[in-house]
């Protein structure tokens, strides 16, 4: 160990000049980029990758589904060893397993193995997306992080839009949709030697003890839950023996989690006592909701533009600009708005009313509407997701001591992913139902007995135009569907973030006044290269 790697400036002040945190930045936003291409970037290659490897709607479902939920069963558990072992060192182990996710997906023979690499994927995602958010935290205060904001946003907006745009060149090319895993990789290995260049912060030495009981009981209660959801309504009735065990024992699994939480860890992955403060409990409930909302719904726009609207998986991306671009411009507008006025509830508000009111306008669109009326629905919810989805973070990590950040940060992350997964999975349930019974329905008047009853999907491309035409109309009526069944959640959420109170945002890094409850004394600190 040495301190000779240390730049000056953070060895002298603590903090780092605005040149080094764009240094380190630069690795942040690249592994962030990762974790966001992780799941652009196959989005307009699932319908290809379904009908090749002879999958169902189901299976569409779980491939989005899977890393979703590796995600977010791990987040928890990542944030709390940001707080104890070296975040640099962590950040580069999540861009690892990323890779070995990648690569194993990459060669998939089946739609099993191609989910279960996924589930690796998220591992590594779920990392990325909890720690980028800590060791920014670490690195600037909340007034600047306002400014720096901006450039997550700014990087999401780019992900989200070049994720599809190559995965759909990618997919229409003779690298196939195996090419898409392929992408992120050497990305990865930028972000890796960035990171390991750049990176200098001090590493806190202490006696540790980690959760593991905690976190098994975690991972083991949001895991069963949300098979339950996934499966639910396809491979089983809502209402079955099935689902009563499912439930039965999801929920015994995370209140024995919730005791373990609070009566037994000494180091709890997620610290019960955060939820005192009703600035957290909020914007994690808002969360929740706004996942579900969010990820819910968008996750099947592409489906709706290659089997409602005919589209190469090329063009379906380049439809994502329209939501993408209302994020980019609000994300990067009110971050710096924010960093120079310190007053972060209007934007958050705001946000929230065009989240509410996009998902209400998608929720009117069917197989037949103009693409210049979808793509203007599109960008309002983008306008109101670039102006929510960090504010929440951040008003939390106002309100947060240092010493318990990566625990808060990833506890909004976590129950931000939690909601997807199930927004996920229950709207995916919803569509696969709709379709089917449309279409079982629409053949059955053609005379053709049977012919959706498995839910596969077949090729739009190769059926009669009769048979391609009833596809297209059941998919866009089921896509108009599920952003309505959203909407009423994305409401909840704007109501939770009208009670939040706003504190402006601090100027420094740790709320010196306050000393997390439970921690051990000041440890030593040693300063580190890692």
């Amino acid at each position: 160990m040495t301190t000779q790697a240390v730049p000056p400036a953070a060895e002298q002040s603590g903090q780092m000049s605005h040149r080094e945190v764009l240094e380190a930045l630069s690795g942040l936003l690249l592994a962030m980029f990762v974790a966001m291409l992780s799941s652009t970037v196959v989005t307009n290659a699932l319908p290809r990758i379904v009908s090749d490897l002879h999958g169902s709607q189901t299976g569409y479902t779980w491939v989005v589904v899977s890393t979703l939920l590796a995600m977010t069963a791990t987040t928890p558990l990542w944030g709390k060893l940001a707080d104890l072992f070296s975040k640099k060192l962590l950040v580069q182990s999540a861009l690892v397993i990323f890779t070995i996710g990648s690569l194993i997906a990459a060669f998939a023979p089946n739609m099993e193995v191609l989910i279960g690499a996924r589930v690796v994927q998220g591992l590594g995602v779920g990392g990325l997306t909890a720690l980028v958010q800590v060791v920014i935290a670490s690195m600037v205060t909340p007034r600047e992080r306002g400014r720096y904001s901006g450039y997550i946003g700014a990087v999401f907006a780019l992900a989200t839009v070049s994720g599809p745009l190559i995965g759909g060149v990618i997919v229409d090319s003779a690298l196939g949709w195996r090419g898409c895993f392929f992408v992120g990789i050497p990305v990865a290995v930028l972000a890796f030697g960035v990171l390991q260049k750049t990176l200098h912060l001090p590493v806190v030495r202490r006696d540790v003890k980690i959760d593991y009981l905690g976190a098994s009981l975690i991972v083991a209660g949001v895991s069963i839950l949300l098979v339950w959801v996934s499966l639910a309504g396809n491979q089983f009735d809502w209402m079955s023996a099935t689902t009563a065990v499912l439930v039965t024992s999801g929920v015994l699994v995370i209140a024995a989690a919730i005791y373990v939480e609070a009566r037994v860890a000494s180091e709890p992955i997620i610290p019960l006592r955060l939820f005192k403060d009703r600035t957290t409990s909020l914007a994690t409930t808002a969360s929740v909701l706004v996942g579900v909302a969010m990820f819910g719904s968008t996750v099947y726009l592409s489906e709706y533009f290659q089997n409602a609207r005919g589209m190469s998986p090329t063009e379906a991306g380049l439809m994502s600009i329209a939501m993408v671009g209302g994020l980019l411009v609000s994300s990067i507008v009110t971050g710096r708005i924010i960093t120079r006025t310190g007053m972060w509830k209007r934007w958050l508000v705001g946000g929230m009313v065009f989240v509410v009111v996009g998902l209400a306008l998608l929720g009117t669109i069917d197989a037949t509407t103009p693409l210049v009326v979808v793509g203007a629905f599109m960008a309002v919810l983008g306008l109101g997701l670039g102006a929510t989805m960090q504010n929440l973070v951040l008003a939390v990590q106002n309100n947060t001591a240092q010493a318990d950040m990566g625990a808060a940060s990833s506890v909004v992350a976590f129950f931000r992913s939690m909601g997807g997964s199930i927004g996920v999975s229950a709207l995916g349930a919803v569509l696969s139902h709709q379709v089917t019974q449309s279409v079982t329905d629409g053949l059955a008047r053609m005379g053709i007995q049977g012919g959706h009853s498995n839910g596969s999907i077949p090729k739009l491309a190769e059926l009669p135009a009769p048979v391609r035409a009833l596809y297209e109309s059941a998919f866009g009526e089921a896509t108009g569907h599920i952003f309505m069944i959203a909407m009423p959640f994305a409401a909840l959420a704007l109501v939770c973030v009208l009670f939040i109170r706003e504190v402006p945002l601090r100027t420094t890094i740790d709320r010196a006044e306050e000393t997390a409850p439970a921690l051990a004394p000041e440890p030593e600190v040693e300063l580190s290269s890692r």
